[in-house]
C-alpha cells in the first residue's frame, strides 16, 4: 500500500526491524513476541526530509505513525491562518493519538522538524488485525485508557496557570522529554522559533520574547537556532519573575 505524503516510501519495513520499533511503543508494551511479530508485517517504513508535511488537518486518515528517528510537530490552523501547536513528538511516539477506532479525518497537521524516519501502520489492515485478535485489542485499549488519564492530568496542570507558569512548565517538559545532559548543562535540540513556543503555550511572540530574555539575563537558559540550553535546571524549576 502506498501512502500519500511528501516522504519517500521505503516499502515494507521488514518484520524484524519493525518489531524492534513497535516494542518501544508504549501502546504495544503488553503484547507478546508472537503478537508483535504478526503486527510488524503490516508496517511500512517512510523517510522524510526536514519540514515535510506528513499529513494535513482534515484529510482522510490512512495510517497511524510511529517515530523511528527524528522529531515531529503537530498543529492546528485557525481561520486567520495562525498555527496552534498541539504537540512535539520524539522517537517511539505514536500519532495521531485519535488514529484508531474512529472514521474521522486527521485532527491536525503533522510536519517534521528534522529529517525523520517513520513507521506507518495503514488503518484498515490494522483494524482488521485487531478484529481478528481480540486479545491484542483489549491490551491496547487498556494502555490507551491509561494514556487518556495521563493527558487529563496534564490538562489539569495547565488549567488556571498564568503565562509565565505555562512557559516554565513547557520548558521543563522539553528538558525532561528531549534534553541531553552535557557538562552539567541540558541541551534541548529542537529547532523552535519564538512563535512556535507562543503557539504551544497559548500566548504572543512578544510575551515569549520577554520570558526568554529574562531567563537569559538570569543565566538560567540560553536559546539558539538548534533549540535551548538549560544552564540551571533547579533555578528554572523555582523561577519567578
Amino acid at each position: 500500500m502506498k501512502l500519500r505524503g511528501a516522504g519517500r516510501s521505503d516499502g515494507m519495513a521488514g518484520a524484524g526491524n519493525a518489531k524492534e520499533i513497535l516494542q518501544q511503543v508504549p501502546m504495544f508494551r503488553d503484547l507478546s513476541e508472537d503478537e508483535l511479530e504478526q503486527l510488524s508485517w503490516y508496517a511500512i517504513s517512510r523517510t522524510y526530509k526536514k519540514k515535510s508535511v506528513i499529513f494535513s488537518e482534515g484529510t482522510d486518515k490512512e495510517a497511524v505513525f510511529f517515530i523511528q528517528s527524528g522529531l515531529v510537530k503537530t498543529f492546528k490552523t485557525d481561520e486567520n491562518g495562525h498555527e496552534h501547536i498541539v504537540s512535539f513528538l520524539k522517537k517511539g511516539d505514536m500519532f495521531p493519538h485519535t488514529g484508531l477506532f474512529n472514521p474521522h479525518p486527521y485532527p491536525a497537521t503533522a510536519e517534521t522538524i528534522v529529517p525523520t524516519v517513520l513507521l506507518a501502520l495503514p488503518v484498515k489492515p490494522f483494524e482488521q488485525f485487531l478484529m481478528q485478535s481480540t486479545g491484542v485489542a483489549i491490551k491496547i485499549m487498556r494502555v490507551m485508557s491509561e494514556k487518556l488519564h495521563e493527558l487529563q492530568g496534564k490538562l489539569q496542570e495547565l488549567t488556571g496557570q498564568d503565562v509565565q507558569n505555562r512557559g516554565q512548565l513547557f520548558l521543563l517538559k522539553l528538558a525532561e522529554n528531549y534534553g541531553r545532559e552535557t557538562d552539567g548543562h541540558i541541551h534541548i535540540k529542537i529547532p523552535m522559533t519564538h512563535q512556535d513556543m507562543a503557539s504551544a503555550i497559548g500566548t504572543t511572540r512578544e510575551t515569549v520574547n520577554r520570558l526568554l530574555n529574562q531567563l537569559r539575563k538570569e543565566g538560567i537558559l540560553e536559546t539558539s537556532r538548534s533549540g535551548f540550553i538549560v544552564h540551571d535546571l533547579e533555578a528554572l524549576k523555582q523561577w519567578r519573575e
